[in-house]
């Protein structure tokens, strides 16, 4: 999975866990198991704010973008995060939200 990460001055935290091709964000269960090779699953189909990008699979991977919510005091990496590739299940870490 490639997670692309956009940062955005939110007063809310993100906790992202992934369980094969399901992202679970906060609370919210993302399940892109029938995503075929190609495909693309449209943003504004998703019920969330948390995903910014339409979610493709390429090269059998997930491929999408995640808002990064950051607080006042935000340090660079959290301004400008790399992306991230997630090959394994459990918690994501995240940058941190502020200093």
């Amino acid at each position: 999975m490639i997670i692309h990460l956009t940062p955005a001055r939110l007063d809310r935290q993100l906790t992202i866990e992934r369980q094969g091709d399901t992202l679970i964000l906060n609370s919210e269960t993302h399940d892109f198991s029938t995503l075929a090779e190609g495909e693309i699953l449209y943003a504004e189909t998703l019920d969330t704010i948390w995903i910014a990008s339409d979610v493709t699979r390429s090269n059998g991977e997930i491929v999408l973008t995640l808002i990064v919510p950051h607080g006042p005091h935000a340090p660079p990496e959290t301004l400008f995060p790399t992306s991230l590739h997630i090959d394994e299940d459990g918690p994501i870490p995240i940058p941190a939200y502020t200093l």
